[in-house]
């Protein structure tokens, strides 16, 4: 029976008409009430270091005159990212972030919110941005289309940059596993092997794209300041 590749990466899966895959998305909120019971273990501080260290960054990255608690927005953003990208690899279990109902969702409105803020507080500084200095005045109007364009597109690149990603690495994993009924049983170990790199690889990348998504936030929060 013929079916559509992309088919595994939809939320399908209903109870009386409620999406059960999305529920997934809150799985994350399991790991919340583990550390405030528990005694401070390995665990518990290695995760607490990581915080403090994006604290760090992302203060550096926002500057001087950025409101006290605005990083803890960009690291519930990572967490929450986070705990999507690394949930989605378990089996069963379905990536919300491969899709851009989620990742559009996060992305859209913390941009409006920094070109609200930008322009209605900071016009000239805005302003200021679409001209890069040093530009001829015969190219200022080309460079102010092409900077009101990259402007525009920029929850889409965020939104898509995540999905592709979670969506690349699960579509390989599932194009290998689905030729181990038909391959010889001498290639069985090497693909057992392939398919180990991938899951180290796809760990890799749940965290480096929570982190990315992340730290382009903070930038383009940076800029409206």
């Amino acid at each position: 029976m013929m079916s559509n590749l992309f088919s595994i990466f939809d939320p399908t899966t209903n109870f009386f008409n409620m999406s059960l895959n999305w529920i997934s998305t809150f799985i994350g909120l399991m790991f919340i009430p583990y550390s405030f019971w528990m005694i401070p273990n390995r665990h518990y501080m290695i995760w607490n270091f990581i915080l403090n260290s994006l604290h760090k960054e992302f203060k550096t990255l926002l500057g001087k005159n950025s409101f006290n608690g605005s990083t803890f927005i960009f690291i519930s953003l990572f967490t929450f990212v986070f705990f999507n990208n690394f949930l989605g690899l378990f089996p069963y279990i379905f990536t919300s972030t491969s899709h851009l109902t989620l990742s559009l969702t996060l992305s859209l409105p913390l941009w409006l919110s920094f070109m609200m803020y930008g322009w209605i507080n900071n016009s000239n500084h805005m302003f200021s941005h679409m001209i890069p200095q040093g530009t001829p005045n015969i190219l200022m109007p080309f460079m102010v289309m092409i900077e009101t364009i990259s402007n525009i597109i920029r929850p889409g690149t965020l939104a898509v940059r995540l999905m592709a990603n979670m969506i690349a690495g699960h579509l390989l994993m599932t194009l290998l596993s689905g030729t181990g009924p038909t391959m010889p049983k001498m290639f069985i170990i090497m693909l057992i092997i392939i398919q180990i790199l991938l899951m180290i690889l796809e760990s890799a990348v749940a965290i480096i794209q929570a982190y990315v998504i992340s730290i382009l936030s903070t930038l383009y929060s940076s800029e409206v300041n």
